[in-house]
């Protein structure tokens, strides 16, 4: 772990992981998708509308890993000082957002014929509502952390405290009288048949290696403007 925070160690592995990552990614992502939407049958409950859970589960499954990466991230950088801990936590922060946002609306699109409402206040959707709030705190804060010059720690800390949300967001079906599902995938067994439930482990998969190779990408970008930055302020010393 101490070895790739080392800027350049880092870069030289993310050079060539990155396009690896966004490309099987894509691939795989497309491919669980076609399959949910083409190949598996009708719900015997759900009929058609099922065929949401191929991109409604995997967006909520990775809103809430990126939420868990920014705060592994944030406890790195708090406990070991790793200098690229805060900058990963930052970059996984819009993704995280993003996948939030579309499990919030497909969510609310699967709701309506499910539920005869576009949204309800139910401790599952309410606790996902709140994390989307939360990422976009924590980017206001991480920006003008950086604008104004001051500690990272701070984001560092929000994003720590902000983890509390996530086992709410997972134990909300069991600890609160809920319209939505009870969990169908637990430790060692599930509930789904398999022909849902392969796609829709293929469909994780992607977007996990999606999620991974936008926030390596991110984070090169961060890195190369840190770096052109410095050469600037490095002539214009030479130049005094």
């Amino acid at each position: 772990m101490h070895g790739f925070a080392n800027p350049k160690r880092f870069l030289s592995l993310a050079s060539w992981l990155t396009p690896l990552l966004l490309v099987s990614g894509l691939l795989i992502s497309a491919g669980a998708l076609w399959w949910g939407l083409t190949r598996v049958p009708p719900d015997r409950l759900m009929g058609e509308t099922v065929r949401i859970l191929f991109l409604h589960v995997p967006t909520a499954w990775l809103g809430m890993g990126g939420w868990t990466a920014i705060a592994i991230s944030s406890l790195v950088f708090l406990v070991w000082r790793h200098p690229l801990a805060a900058l990963a936590a930052r970059a996984a922060a819009v993704p995280g957002l993003v996948f939030t946002i579309v499990c919030l609306a497909t969510g609310s699109i699967w709701g309506r014929p499910t539920w005869g409402k576009w949204w309800v206040w139910d401790g599952r959707l309410t606790s996902m509502l709140v994390l989307a709030f939360l990422y976009v705190a924590y980017i206001a804060l991480a920006q003008a952390a950086e604008r104004e010059g001051v500690s990272p720690r701070i984001p560092a800390i929000f994003g720590l405290l902000g983890a509390i949300n996530i086992p709410i967001i997972n134990r909300s079906v069991v600890w609160w009288n809920s319209l939505h599902q009870p969990p169908s995938i637990t430790m060692g067994k599930s509930a789904i048949d398999p022909a849902f439930l392969n796609p829709l482990l293929i469909a994780v998969l992607g977007f996990s290696l999606l999620f991974g190779g936008v926030v390596l990408a991110r984070m090169r970008a961060w890195l190369a403007d840190i770096q052109a930055d410095a050469r600037l302020r490095r002539k214009a010393m030479e130049a005094v």
